[in-house]
């Protein structure tokens, strides 16, 4: 019930605002020059669309994150990612409903001034270009030739998609996308009963250092050179942010408490999700779980005629996430390039096709794209979820003082993401020079 307790806020005091609110953004020259139309989303799309931006081939990755965890330490820090995320998203609204604003861009703008808005542009755009990045190492990894598949899915299926004009119109492609995942996780919870543990397959990668029986025992808690990356990975997993404020602009009688409701409904349904995958994944395969779920399935069959459609199906959801995920990098773009300039499809089309173009060249030509993956999560989830969020509410909400609890606690909140920050980047660092070493004193 933790995330129910998010909607209510601290104060009534500003019930006035918000009720205000609608009237007030239609007379902001952003609101005339990007969004001039009643909201006509329904509650249910937007919970698709908001899940849909949450979920994403990280997915793949959580198994593998409790296995370098335990099943106990990998629910606590799967628990208080959700609930943090609520919480975060509580504060985008509340900063939101007190100046009248709905674009995280603007809301940098208002907080920090021009540098503010450039921040938050940029760290939006560095994220969900990380999360499109992981989804096309997916399909480079799944194919013979990944480059091919990478183009044609581009321009057949993610560039149309692209080109709507509002977020609102993807609610039915995201519908599908997550039935395409609860595909994945039926399937994943029918295997576990269908695999013995121990496999042969994985004799020979296991029998230096692990024992039969120590091989198919589940951990509760495990700390391993490995661990450094789940805590990203489960940061990854649950931002939603940049998407928040568009959908809050096209929903059909947007109140701060409805939105709020619509972002407690999607965060707890990818938890419920992203539990039940990681348990049944890792109780499938245990500490042979690797890193991509789907290709320890490969190891066991690889022509396993259920596996297959669950990688088809996946390679669906996944492809249908990117045209959400591309609504918010476009956006901070036109609020960083044409702040004041009106609606133009010119302009609309070349966005997209530039940044599909960059997308496309980066996973072609980039090695180790893994570690940077790691670097982007490890920085711009923190900033999403626990440091902007946090920052915004203390600068704009300037009724309240300083030492009132819920400035102390967005004071907190923002502290927690730049410890977590840190400590992301200092273990993910030293991982690097442990293989460093390890590979060096193997010549």
């Amino acid at each position: 019930m933790e995330l129910q307790k998010l909607t209510n806020g601290h104060h009534q005091g500003f019930q006035h605002l918000e009720e205000g609110y609608v009237s007030f953004i239609k007379t902001t020259n952003f609101h005339k020059s990007n969004e001039s139309f009643e909201g006509k989303t329904s509650f249910g799309m937007s919970v698709f669309n908001l899940s849909n931006a949450i979920m994403g081939s990280g997915i793949l990755g959580l198994s593998y994150a409790m296995s370098n965890t335990g099943i106990i330490l990998f629910l606590i820090l799967l628990t208080c990612i959700a609930v943090l995320s609520s919480y975060s998203v509580h504060l985008l609204l509340r900063s939101a409903g007190v100046v009248g604003i709905r674009a995280y861009e603007q809301l940098g703008k208002r907080a920090f001034g021009h540098p503010g808005k450039i921040l938050a542009a940029l760290v939006i755009t560095m994220h969900n270009i990380g999360g499109k990045l992981e989804f096309w190492v997916k399909c480079e990894l799944w194919f013979l030739n990944g480059n091919y598949l990478i183009i044609v899915v581009s321009i057949l299926i993610i560039l149309p998609l692209a080109l709507m004009r509002q977020l609102g119109y993807l609610g039915y492609t995201s519908g599908f996308s997550l039935t395409c995942m609860v595909f994945f996780l039926i399937s994943v919870i029918y295997k576990k009963f269908n695999i013995p543990c121990p496999f042969d397959g994985f004799t020979n990668h296991t029998a230096e250092n692990i024992s039969i029986d120590g091989e198919c025992e589940a951990k509760y808690f495990t700390i391993n050179q490995q661990t450094a990356y789940t805590v990203p990975i489960l940061a990854f997993a649950f931002v939603c942010h940049p998407e928040v404020l568009p959908i809050y602009t096209e929903l059909r009688n947007p109140t701060k408490r409805r939105m709020q409701a619509i972002a407690n409904v999607s965060i707890l349904g990818m938890f419920v999700m992203y539990l039940l995958t990681a348990i049944f994944g890792y109780l499938t395969f245990y500490l042979n779980t690797e890193a991509e779920l789907l290709h320890t399935y490969s190891k066991v069959d690889p022509l396993d005629t259920l596996i297959l459609c669950v990688r088809l199906a996946v390679l669906v959801a996944v492809t249908l996430t990117v045209p959400v995920v591309l609504f918010p990098i476009r956006r901070a773009l036109l609020q960083l390039l044409f702040p004041d300039k009106p609606f133009h499809w010119v302009r609309h089309i070349s966005i997209a096709l530039c940044l599909l173009f960059i997308v496309n060249l980066l996973v072609i030509s980039v090695p180790n794209i893994r570690d940077i993956f790691g670097i982007i999560g490890a920085t711009s989830a923190p900033s999403l979820i626990f440091i902007l969020p946090g920052l915004f509410y203390i600068r704009i909400v300037s009724t309240e003082p300083m030492n009132s609890r819920p400035k102390i606690q967005a004071a907190c909140f923002t502290a927690l993401g730049f410890i977590f920050m840190s400590m992301s980047l200092t273990f993910i660092t030293l991982d690097w020079v442990y293989e460093e070493n390890r590979s060096g004193g193997g010549h």
